[in-house]
């Protein structure tokens, strides 16, 4: 059993800055790639920005050069600092991990979601 349990979202003002937090819980044997995703009205959930086990990281063009993803892993969290905040980037945000969890004597991967952030870009 594998929780995601998200924090940090809220409202800023366009030009402001929101840092989200993500920490896994569990019966964690190790994760693999985190990642965040959103979702806005009338849209299709697109992937943000994601991290390997290894640090690599992608972003998403509308968000390069302003968010920044990173992942503690002796916390088991990955976190998203946002900075220069649009009306645009206003939308749910979604947590995901590829987690490696036990089932009885073996490991399995399971695709874990947090609940899901608002983020609200307003002025």
């Amino acid at each position: 059993q594998v929780q995601l349990v998200e924090s940090g979202g809220g409202l800023a003002q366009p030009g402001g800055s929101l840092r989200l937090s993500c920490a896994a819980s569990g019966s964690i044997v190790s994760i693999r790639t985190m990642g965040w995703y959103r979702q806005a009205p009338g849209k299709q959930r697109e992937l943000v920005a994601s991290i390997t086990s290894g640090g690599s990281t992608n972003y998403a063009d509308s968000v390069k050069g302003r968010f920044t993803i990173s992942r503690d892993n002796a916390k088991n969290t990955v976190y998203l600092q946002m900075n220069s905040l649009k009306p645009e980037d206003t939308a749910v945000y979604f947590c995901n991990a590829g987690v490696v969890t036990y089932d009885n004597y073996r490991g399995v991967v399971v695709d874990a979601w947090g609940q899901g952030t608002q983020v609200t870009v307003s002025s």
